[in-house]
């Protein structure tokens, strides 16, 4: 999404209130705003995890989810999950569904911008060869749920990813 493109301003429970854009709703000190965050599996239960490219302007070269985003205001957002992991990553996702909702806030003090979203985070697999776009994404990993609890513990991910993990992994528990 560029910077210019609107997202959703939302309240503490998700109810829509409002639209900015992608800029201002990042602007410190933040606007509450819909974001999803998607998660990748494989049958053998590893997950795939993507770098963040150094060109981003927020948490750059941070491990994180497969796939991260805003749906435009109004829109479905698995439908727009979907359209970001086919841009970002060059597949396209199936059998996806939500697994839960969290809402955060993180300053990214490199940039000054703050993150303050209301976090949709779906579970899915995908069809296809991955061919992830270099402007959004420096490297990709297949990864167990250890060696993502790893990364964490080693600070090397977003702010949010730990509670996308946390989503995913009792999504897979209940399963």
């Amino acid at each position: 999404m560029a910077e210019t493109d609107q997202v959703e301003l939302v309240d503490e429970a998700g109810r829509p209130t409002g639209v900015t854009t992608v800029g201002r709703a990042h602007r410190a000190p933040g606007q509450l705003h819909r974001a999803f965050s998607v998660m990748l599996t494989r049958p053998d239960g590893r997950m795939l995890l993507q770098r963040r490219a150094a060109s981003k302007l927020r948490f750059a070269g941070l491990w994180t989810n497969s796939c991260c985003g805003h749906p435009l205001p109004g829109a479905d957002v698995a439908a727009r999950a979907a359209l970001r992991v086919r841009e970002e990553l060059g597949v396209e996702l199936v059998d996806a569904r939500e697994v839960g909702r969290f809402r955060y806030r993180a300053p990214d003090l490199s940039s000054g911008h703050v993150e303050s979203e209301y976090d949709h985070v779906l579970l899915g697999a995908f069809h296809g060869g991955l061919r992830p776009d270099p402007r959004e994404v420096s490297e990709t990993a297949w990864v167990t749920p250890d060696e993502a609890r790893g990364l964490v513990e080693q600070g090397l991910v977003t702010p949010w990813f730990a509670d996308v993990l946390r989503l995913v992994d009792g999504a897979v528990v209940d399963a």
